[in-house]
């Protein structure tokens, strides 16, 4: 191959401002401004000279394609376009995994984003109450509907599940001690630790029983003059199991009336469907621990709830307000769009079957194992009759299990009927890479022994057709790619 004199060659190349006097070049970038404009030739010069300085670099033939004015523009434009796009974008949740915290937890209903959109894109009655004419609270517009919902006598909403533990123990038990069985300890993601939040809320962590075993004697013996909070933590993200034995809700709800100390429960996932009901999992919901007499607690909202991230707390009237009147509440506090997300999600609870219907989470999670054999059935057909994907994909329809998710039921699987795909002169690996950047939508599946598997159950309606769109993109470029 024959190369060019690379430094004549990077002499050569056009400076910002001669490329900015051309009138093709204004007339290419018009609806851009100057100094955008300006930034996107430079970074196009710099990656032609980065191309320059490559050893071994590009022929002259190539190189002089490249250097081209219409060329340089061109890389100028895509430049300059892929800095505009957003870098938060939708992805096809193909891992089975219902509550996959990296793709964004909870997708969000039709209902839900329709009232985000209504109250985002105009001015709302965020803090004014309509009826009286002064300012009102923002926390009254999902307060009454969580609390026809629960059972509870007050509600107050915070940013996430985080946020409401850490206000809670900030509010109710700063220093003095919070008692909590040592099995309960846990650490959820981002290094969240049940020790460690204690200690930022300025509570002294005192532990009971042991990792396995702790009894109601064990609290009592516990209690004294400085205890401000029993804890409670449902281990929603893990189950210790065999020899083991924690003492029940309502014994524990007794055991705190007597004492006059106030029990708190961090639900964490935290559920108003009734999943057991529906034959899965045993997960308990927050109704049934109000009901039980629990003084406060908290769950997420992003969750088994299907809505927007939100930390939510419901409890007896007096410590809701004790929390609502604390410092730390302003920084906590959530915006309109969460709030209206929030209360369009809990409108669908209101009748379980719609809630089944609507939150596209209860929907996914409840869906059966025939409903799923269904969809592969279709996609898999839709592959073999397109000849440009059957001449590069081997797809097989096999049986697996789906995930919750988001620290939620770990030992509950959820049969399910996926797509395995294999693609001709590629490993799974370089399958799996391929797809997870492909337009117009990336494909996120998971990788099986030697096979790309993708799970329907998190597909959301209506997009199969996206599914293959992508799919019928990554073909034509393997396609054209072997070709040349």
């Amino acid at each position: 191959m024959i190369f060019i004199d690379k430094n004549a060659s990077l002499r050569s190349l056009p400076a910002v401002g001669r490329l900015l006097e051309n009138p093709q070049t204004l007339a290419t970038f018009a609806d851009f401004p100057l100094a955008l404009v300006s930034q996107s030739l430079a970074e196009a010069l710099t990656q032609l000279r980065n191309l320059w300085a490559q050893d071994p670099g590009p022929s002259e033939l190539e190189w002089a394609q490249m250097t081209q004015f219409a060329s340089i523009l061109a890389r100028a434009k895509r430049v300059l376009e892929a800095h505009l796009s957003s870098h938060l974008r939708p992805v096809l949740n193909l891992t089975g995994t219902v509550i996959h915290t990296n793709l964004g937890r909870a997708p969000l209903s039709f209902r839900a984003l329709q009232a985000v959109h209504n109250v985002a894109s105009q001015y709302s009655n965020l803090e004014y109450d309509l009826d009286v004419g002064t300012r009102g609270s923002r926390h009254d517009h999902v307060a009454k509907r969580l609390c026809a919902l629960t059972g509870a006598q007050s509600a107050l909403v915070v940013n996430n599940n985080a946020a409401a533990v850490l206000l809670a123990l900030r509010a109710l038990a700063q220093g003095g001690e919070a008692v909590v069985s040592r099995g309960q300890l846990v650490e959820i993601g981002g290094s969240f630790r049940i020790p460690d939040i204690m200690a930022q809320a300025g509570v002294i962590l005192k532990e009971v029983g042991t990792s396995n075993k702790t009894h109601l004697r064990d609290y009592q013996q516990a209690l004294g003059e400085n205890t401000r909070l029993i804890l409670k933590v449902h281990t929603s993200n893990y189950r210790i199991v065999g020899f083991v034995h924690q003492p029940a809700l309502t014994d524990l709800v007794e055991l705190a009336r007597q004492r006059q100390i106030p029990l708190f429960e961090d639900l964490g996932s935290g559920a108003l469907f009734d999943f057991p009901a529906a034959g899965v999992g045993d997960e308990p919901t927050v109704a049934r621990s109000i009901k039980a007499g629990v003084d406060l607690l908290s769950f997420s909202g992003d969750k088994l709830l299907g809505g927007a991230q939100a930390g939510i707390i419901l409890g007896r009237q007096d410590l809701v307000t004790k929390l609502r009147g604390h410092p730390w509440m302003r920084a906590l506090r959530v915006d309109k769009m969460t709030l209206a997300a929030l209360e369009a999600t809990l409108t669908a609870y209101e009748d379980p079957e719609l809630a089944r219907r609507e939150v596209p989470v209860v929907r996914m999670i409840t869906a059966s194992y025939q409903e799923m054999a269904e969809k592969v059935a279709g996609l898999a057909k839709a592959i073999a009759t397109d000849e440009v994907l059957s001449s590069v994909l081997k797809i097989d329809q096999v049986d697996a299990v789906s995930r919750i998710g988001g620290g939620a039921l770990p030992l509950t699987d959820l049969p399910t009927r996926c797509l395995q795909m294999r693609a001709r002169d590629l490993t799974a690996k370089e399958l799996f890479d391929q797809l997870r950047t492909v337009p117009p939508v990336p494909i996120i599946a998971r990788i099986v022994h030697d096979a790309v598997v993708a799970d329907p159950r998190t597909l959301l309606p209506g997009q199969e057709g996206m599914l293959l769109d992508s799919l019928r993109h990554w073909a034509q470029s393997k396609t054209t790619a072997l070709q040349e």
